[in-house]
């Protein structure tokens, strides 16, 4: 009798220390999540982040308007990613990826994003409460949400380790049980045994339901959020989110073996989930929760898309808040329907700190022409052109005071190399990229192309790239586009003569150093700083002086 009074009062002591310890752990991790949360307003967060597992949900789908994986280099858009994301879950982060790289065509739907971003303007502490609830799906397993949806799932477990599976936990129970009733050796040996091939089994079966067992414990976390969210926000697909949750229940009662460990991973740092990560390797419990749950997965994958899209949608509308909030000025974009003009007021690159802001004004029937030193700032100008219409077309946010322009297919060509896999030389590649943007800017296409080019052709000889660069840059305005171009040849622009604009970027020279003041000025670039560059780093000053020297024969030979 006092060995079973005993057993009892040491395990309630066991139970009440774990929870202590447990509510005191939670209160910290709360707190913790809030001092995240707010020291993160308005302010990039400096992390590593997973792109294989965040662009999974972009990978997944055959997006027609995605960008291409040249143009997202071209614009480095894992580091505008980075600067942009400050989500609190990891479905956030997948939505708002996928978002940044398909830009929307319909003018409708981008005000409907941007009505549900102003719906999220709310006084900070609301906008907190919504963000602590997010970011119970931080956990790396959240990534693995998106599966249970995106794929039709297989039944990768035999029938007889599907009976063991099922039966083991009881037999193990049932031993334990009677060891403490008449012990016996026996019994011993069997539980050991059993205990044995549990583990056995646990590790054999990992690889084949891994990213079960991490998203469906997700899955539960991901339905209560949603819950609590609908309490505190209202949005038009309110209803079909209701629906979906209540279909999900069904699902949540075959899950009671998940919604336990659901509650625990949450905060996997407290010692309860510890000691449950030790009964579910004896008690083959990832298998038991694949078996059991697997065929409901299938059937309710429309739902869990439903709940997955509206939790991470709201954790994107919050970063975008967030991401307008720290920028120097923003504007949101106003989208021509006939007019074929480009209208862009102090516009900078989001990336570059204190980047002086410039302005343009273009039609399709007229292309831009920059000229430019070396340095002064003609390629960066130009990406941030690509960066703000895809920031315009994405999350209805520009780095611009006005942005007007219509809806436009992005193409760019800006880092080019050769590719000796494929035998492919510099050019033979900037020529193919080129092509490609030719056969995507035809003059029946029925959304007009967005083409950024830097040093056209660079790849070749002169006189053939000035002639192969004046025919594709007048065949691309022809069937109106609109198109900006960078280049250091100034032929160029007299052979455009009226088809394009010209501007330049320059600079002064001060005691030997370079001076740029960034700012875009009207006409050809009247000084090349690339002989002042190697004296201002050092050259030797024979050198500098001979160069000097041919370019000024150069210059008579060519210019007479």
């Amino acid at each position: 009798m006092f060995y079973w009074f005993f057993t009892v009062a040491l395990l309630a002591s066991f139970l009440v220390v774990i929870y202590i310890y447990n509510y005191y752990n939670r209160r910290q991790t709360i707190k913790k999540n809030l001092e995240k949360i707010r020291s993160k307003w308005g302010r990039p967060v400096n992390t590593r982040r997973n792109f294989k597992l965040i662009g999974a949900y972009l990978n997944a789908g055959d997006e027609p308007f995605k960008v291409s994986t040249a143009t997202a280099e071209d614009l480095d858009l894992n580091e505008i990613f980075d600067y942009i994301d400050r989500t609190n879950s990891k479905p956030g982060k997948q939505y708002l990826y996928k978002k940044l790289f398909t830009p929307e065509t319909s003018f409708e739907r981008l005000l409907k994003f941007d009505k549900k971003v102003e719906a999220l303007n709310m006084p900070r502490p609301d906008q907190e409460s919504i963000e602590l609830e997010l970011s119970k799906l931080s956990s790396g397993d959240a990534y693995y949400l998106a599966e249970l949806f995106l794929k039709r799932h297989d039944y990768l477990l035999g029938g007889l380790i599907s009976f063991y599976t099922r039966i083991s936990g009881i037999a193990i129970i049932g031993l334990i049980i009677s060891l403490f009733i008449v012990p016996t050796q026996v019994c011993f040996v069997v539980l050991i045994a059993l205990l044995a091939g549990n583990i056995a089994l646990h590790y054999g079966t990992k690889n084949k339901i891994s990213s079960y067992a991490r998203s469906l414990p997700q899955l539960i976390i991901l339905h209560s959020v949603a819950r609590k969210l609908l309490k505190k926000l209202h949005f038009e697909q309110d209803e079909l989110v209701k629906s979906s949750l209540n279909n999900l229940s069904g699902l949540n009662r075959s899950l009671n073996l998940v919604s336990f460990e659901s509650k625990l991973a949450g905060n996997p740092e407290n010692l309860s989930y510890a000691v449950y990560k030790f009964i579910k390797l004896l008690f083959l419990l990832e298998p038991l929760m694949f078996i059991t749950s697997v065929k409901r997965v299938n059937k309710y994958r429309g739902d869990i898309e439903v709940i997955f899209n509206y939790v991470a949608e709201i954790d994107t509308l919050i970063s975008i808040q967030s991401f307008r909030a720290g920028l120097t000025h923003y504007s949101k974009p106003v989208f021509y329907t006939e007019n074929l003009q480009m209208d862009l007021v102090d516009m900078y690159h989001p990336l570059i700190y204190n980047c002086v802001p410039n302005s343009i004004r273009t039609r399709t029937d007229e292309g831009v022409l920059i000229t430019g030193s070396n340095m002064s700032g003609k390629t960066t100008f130009i990406r941030s052109i690509a960066i703000n219409a895809l920031l315009a077309q994405t999350i209805f946010t520009t780095c611009t005071k006005e942005y007007k322009a219509p809806l436009l297919k992005i193409q760019t060509s800006i880092r080019t190399a050769d590719n000796l896999g494929e035998n492919k030389s510099y050019f033979q590649a900037e020529a193919l990229s080129i092509l490609n943007i030719i056969n995507q800017a035809g003059g029946d296409e029925p959304v007009k192309s967005l083409v950024i080019i830097d040093e056209i052709f660079r790849g070749t000889n002169t006189i053939e790239r000035i002639a192969a660069a004046k025919s594709v840059l007048t065949y691309l305005t022809d069937n109106k586009n609109f198109v900006f171009v960078s280049t250091h040849d100034l032929e160029l622009a007299e052979l455009l003569d009226n088809d394009y604009a010209v501007y330049s970027f320059e600079e002064t020279v001060n005691d030997t150093r370079l001076v740029f003041d960034y700012k875009m000025k009207t006409g050809v670039l009247k000084n090349k700083n690339g002989i002042a560059i190697l004296e201002t780093i050092g050259y030797p000053e024979s050198v500098v002086e001979d160069a000097y020297i041919v370019s000024e024969e150069l210059k008579r030979k060519y210019l007479l």
